[in-house]
């Protein structure tokens, strides 16, 4: 059987991780994988995580299974969280998912249950893993355009253009805040104009919220999101707690569907705890039970929320510190837009050939398309990045 197999194309994320890893180099440069790491080059485990787990450790009684939704106060929890009081709870249907993947992968599913002719827009750039599961699901997709390799913003003409030839019943993947590749993000003017957009072709979104509280803060990131759910009567949302809770080996995600009505949200409900079943059952419990206890627990949010907000601020910072840098090394201000970006990534705009140079010369790892990851910088090396930036003359 297995010799009938095909090779499979290799991620170019983590095969640079490989890569980075057997270069022998002790001053390169891990740009790469989409992780937060602090001063020191750490992940570190957040104080809400660890003292959620010692309560978990003392207190759990069982290990039994949960049901195939996942804990209803996690769902509960994250509603709260992303959607505040935005919308009726009994509108939302939700699952819980092996992290933000999952949920998009659910979500997907979803769209081939309920509208197996709908095409799925996805922007240009986006996740890789984005176009690679609605191709391997071998839906129909198109792409949009987003990122404007000259201003290194938000291509928006383009967007709406392209946008208005969306069909009715169309599914439309939208970056809730933090846009991952490019960090560049709409405004909330813009986020209106596109919320009209879909609404005159009767498209559908399904937002993908993987940063919440990496761009502008935790009630911020979360205003385009409650637009959109605010102005749809269905529409899907992915969600990770990877990043805002450091969680990321736990896998922990949900999958919200937002129903016209009640009954349309236990219909909903239904059938994304059917998909559950036939994919992996009952999802992963443990990162979900910590964010649950985090989220409802008035003085672990608190230590939660201040240092999610020292990582967010570190990362502004190590923004503005390298548009200064590079301002002063090129004499120009073409890199401002990194300090104005949001969130984990930027994008620089230049070849892949000038990203192979950074990484044979300097020993700086960077995604081919010239996404940076901003976490993974420090004070330290902000300077080299900056001089060698300037020295590949990009």
């Amino acid at each position: 059987m297995f010799e009938t197999l095909k090779p499979q194309p290799a991620d170019k994320i983590l095969s640079l991780m490989q890569t980075y890893k057997a270069d022998p180099r002790t001053d390169k440069i891990d740009l790469g994988v989409g992780v937060y790491k602090d001063a020191s080059g750490n992940t570190p485990v957040m104080r809400a995580v660890k003292e959620a787990e010692r309560r978990l450790v003392a207190d759990q009684t069982t290990k039994a299974y949960v049901g195939l939704a996942g804990d209803p106060a996690f769902a509960d929890a994250m509603i709260d969280l992303l959607l505040a009081d935005t919308l009726p709870r009994d509108r939302i249907a939700a699952i819980a998912t092996p992290g933000g993947t999952g949920a998009i992968r659910q979500a997907l599913e979803m769209v081939k249950l309920a509208a197996p002719a709908a095409t799925v827009w996805i922007s240009n750039p986006s996740w890789p893993n984005h176009a690679s599961i609605v191709n391997y699901l071998k839906m129909p997709k198109r792409e949009y355009r987003y990122f404007d390799e000259a201003t290194r913003g938000v291509d928006f003409d383009g967007l709406i253009a392209d946008l208005g030839t969306a069909a009715a019943g169309d599914v439309v993947l939208l970056h809730g805040c933090c846009h991952n590749p490019t960090g560049a993000n709409p405004t909330l003017d813009q986020w209106d104009r596109i919320i009209a957009t879909l609404q005159d072709r009767g498209a559908v979104p399904l937002v993908d919220v993987a940063y919440q509280g990496f761009g502008d803060g935790l009630e911020e990131d979360a205003q385009a999101t409650r637009r959109i759910a605010a102005a749809f009567p269905n529409l899907m949302i992915a969600a990770s707690c990877s990043k805002n809770f450091g969680i990321y080996r736990e896998r922990t995600g949900i999958l919200m569907g937002i129903a016209a009505d009640a009954a349309e949200a236990t219909l909903t409900q239904a059938n994304l705890n059917f998909l559950n079943r036939q994919n992996y059952s009952f999802p992963p419990d443990h990162g979900a039970r910590v964010v649950t206890t985090i989220l409802t627990d008035p003085t672990l949010r608190a230590d939660w929320e201040a240092e999610l907000e020292q990582t967010r601020s570190s990362m502004l910072t190590l923004r503005r510190q390298l548009a200064d840098e590079l301002r002063q090394r090129t004499n120009d201000d073409r890199f401002d837009f990194i300090a104005d970006h949001r969130g984990m990534f930027s994008r620089l705009g230049t070849t892949e050939d000038k990203v192979g140079a950074l990484r044979a010369d300097h020993g700086i790892y960077m995604v081919s398309d010239s996404r940076m990851n901003i976490a993974g910088l420090n004070a330290t090396t902000v300077p080299i990045l900056a001089q060698a930036i300037a020295d590949a003359d990009i």
